[in-house]
């Protein structure tokens, strides 16, 4: 029998905690949880696959409180109006995600105000503008029981703004997407590349490691590398650029997979 709500909870009670469906150019989305309000952070991937990537993780459409989603770019919003028009999950994202017109229309929608926290039931949700190529698009920060989580991918470069508004977390999902020699010498054509590469592209290894340096890694117990581009990085290549930052202790480092994800992580 499906799962649906008040069966088995997501993750552990009183814990706060996530998972990813998968993350990459090819669909992205990451569930968070703290045992009493369950959402998900944009949905990329059809939704046959979308229920069948949740139902791995053990999870049913309908335990989900909310679809949160950050732009409108396809592997960030192409299951979304399916999966709430299927099971009456509710949308939350910005007046210029929805006036893309990629959406289509959806049962439940409520507008996200860059900088103006939110709660979903339990789940307190900062949503934070990023400098990206898209309307309006933001990133989130989850404070569950004092527990900080934060959800930053999408972005071309590390701003003030950013760093400042992502301090403090206890766990950071954090954009790897290139090596920017494998993007230099890769497959894309120059227009593509630059748009990748450029400050309202996506993040490199170098960024992201210089992004945790300005964070502080004090209190981060968990750092997961996401977004990795197919064609212009490899896992080891994110994680060699971050376990220096960690005295060579790479147990803090784990990789959200395309095709695999990433099973539940609990905060302590």
């Amino acid at each position: 029998m499906p799962q649906g709500k008040g069966d088995t909870p997501l993750s552990s009670a009183g814990k706060l905690s996530f998972a990813s469906l998968g993350s990459g150019s090819k669909g992205n989305a990451t569930l968070v949880s703290d045992g009493e309000t369950s959402v998900l952070v944009d949905c990329g991937f059809g939704l046959r696959e979308t229920e069948r990537r949740l139902a791995r993780l053990g999870v049913h459409p309908r335990q989900l409180d909310a679809v949160l989603v950050t732009h409108e770019h396809g592997d960030h919003l192409r299951g979304v109006g399916p999966l709430a028009r299927r099971h009456g999950v509710p949308v939350y994202l910005t007046p210029g995600t929805w006036l893309s017109g990629r959406l289509g229309e959806v049962p439940q929608r409520h507008w996200i105000t860059p900088q103006a926290r939110f709660a979903v039931k339990s789940l307190v949700i900062d949503p934070i503008t990023v400098p990206h190529d898209a309307r309006e698009p933001v990133q989130f920060r989850f404070e569950s029981r004092g527990c900080h989580l934060g959800v930053l991918t999408d972005l071309g470069h590390p701003s003030e703004h950013v760093i400042e508004a992502f301090r403090g977390c206890d766990a950071l999902i954090l954009e790897c997407n290139h090596d920017r020699h494998m993007l230099e010498i890769g497959p894309y054509p120059p227009q593509l590349k630059r748009r990748v590469g450029g400050n309202w592209g996506h993040l490199a290894n170098i960024q992201a490691a210089a992004l945790l340096q300005h964070l502080g890694l004090d209190r981060l117990q968990r750092i997961v590398c996401s977004h990795l581009s197919e064609h212009n990085n490899r896992p080891e290549l994110a994680l060699e650029a971050l376990t220096p930052l960690l005295d060579g202790d790479a147990s803090r480092l784990t990789i959200a997979a395309q095709d695999s994800g990433l099973q539940w992580q609990a905060i302590r």
